[in-house]
């Protein structure tokens, strides 16, 4: 009777002080680090609020203390730990010390995401919409009439699939232009740009295109891969030049279109050279597929390293598990650093290669993200590729950089020292 009482003292005073779940987010303590992310988006989206301690075990996430929320872990496969006021104190005594690179940054409220997409794309078309899928994290799809109709105010977070903003159909034409796949979607396009008032495709996708440059400028959130970020940016630039040949539009493209080409539009790059030959799959000099001597093996690009008290933005965004992270391909694989801006940031790169994979910006207001590759864990993803199982990289260091993303517009902001 002795010991039963005891034990249930014990129990009573370890219940009274375990006030706070831990999810740690360092590689030997989490073993699902994906699924964590749907689980902070969970607890928020519950209109509870998150502190993201950055920098600590890998950017743990600190949880009030529930049943529920508990429950939530074990169901998902997340792991977590219990921790007393007085344990959760002295960590956040070890973060607000000047000598330590951390900081806690509270997230308050779920952010609205949506994802511009075709409607018939499935969720394993893209990377970003099948992470969100994997970590149960809601998200709307919408695509042109939408955003031309300003539905894009209604959402915190925007990511772009891997679109061609610049109305050459991905430069597909020479390996594709005979496949049924490309003639149905080349036919679609150009019904869409007729019934939303437009005579030329690209004349549409750049009209969407200054939409979402506007949403962005007005505060909005942005973030885009592989194809999507160059043509973005390209479309931006071209604005009232007509850049497509013939098999595109129907018209021969303006004489000289180089020289026409406004870099003051862009987000991101500048002094890029336009490829002309409509059979070449590459839209510019930005992307560096075709100019990399990188071995399969040898492939990683390093996170870079941020003060988290003075730089909590880039920071958040690279909350990572490893500075090291497998390299991937896509259309645009990664982008010229003497192409990029001075005043974003690039925030992963590959030295020996003289490139930029993951690089942040401010415009206006708002801010974007752009990631060059199609599937962090799909080295070469090719049309027609099975999807990537997510169940069998829980674990994944280029996914979390996506995830990093989508919690961001949650985080009370502080001002920016750099």
């Amino acid at each position: 009777m002795k010991k039963f009482t005891t034990l249930l003292l014990f129990l009573f005073t370890l219940n009274s002080f375990a006030s706070y779940i831990l999810i740690p987010m360092d590689a030997e303590s989490q073993k699902n680090h994906l699924k964590a992310y749907g689980i902070t988006y969970w607890t928020l989206d519950n209109q509870l609020k998150v502190n993201w301690l950055l920098n600590y075990r890998g950017g743990s996430f600190l949880l009030p203390d529930t049943e529920r929320i508990q429950r939530e872990c074990q169901i998902r496969g997340v792991s977590f730990e219990v921790l007393s006021d007085s344990k959760v104190e002295s960590i956040l005594t070890e973060i607000s010390s000047p000598s330590k690179n951390m900081e806690s940054v509270i997230l308050e409220k779920a952010p609205k995401i949506a994802v511009y997409s075709p409607k018939g794309n499935l969720p394993w078309d893209d990377a970003v919409t099948m992470v969100l899928t994997y970590a149960e994290i809601p998200y709307e799809t919408i695509y042109d009439e939408e955003v031309l109709n300003d539905a894009l105010l209604l959402y915190d977070w925007l990511h772009l699939h891997h679109e061609d903003f610049t109305g050459q159909y991905g430069k597909f034409y020479a390996n594709y232009k005979a496949v049924s796949w490309y003639i149905e979607e080349k036919k679609a396009a150009e019904a869409l740009a007729k019934r939303l008032g437009y005579d030329k495709v690209s004349d549409e996708k750049l009209a969407v295109a200054n939409k979402i440059r506007e949403y962005v400028i007005g505060g909005g959130f942005m973030f885009a891969m592989c194809s999507a970020t160059d043509s973005f940016d390209i479309a931006l630039s071209a604005d009232g030049v007509d850049i497509c040949e013939p098999m595109f539009d129907g018209d021969a493209s303006d004489a000289n279109y180089q020289n026409k080409i406004d870099y003051n539009r862009t987000f991101a790059f500048k002094d890029f050279i336009l490829e002309r030959d409509p059979n070449v799959y590459e839209f510019s000099s930005i992307d560096m597929t075709t100019k990399r001597q990188i071995p399969k093996m040898t492939d990683y690009f390093t996170l870079m390293d941020f003060s988290a008290k003075w730089d909590p933005i880039p920071t958040m965004l690279n909350q990572n598990h490893t500075a090291l992270v497998k390299g991937f391909m896509g259309q645009t694989t990664s982008y010229s650093r003497d192409q990029i801006k001075a005043n974003v940031l690039v925030l992963g790169e590959n030295k020996t290669n003289g490139e930029a994979k993951y690089i942040h910006g401010i415009k206006g207001k708002g801010f974007f993200t752009f990631y060059g590759g199609h599937d962090p864990e799909d080295y070469t993803h090719k049309v027609g590729d099975p999807k990537t199982e997510l169940d069998l990289y829980p674990t994944s260091p280029g996914y979390r950089l996506i995830l990093n993303n989508v919690l961001f517009p949650a985080a009370r902001k502080k001002k920016q020292k750099t």
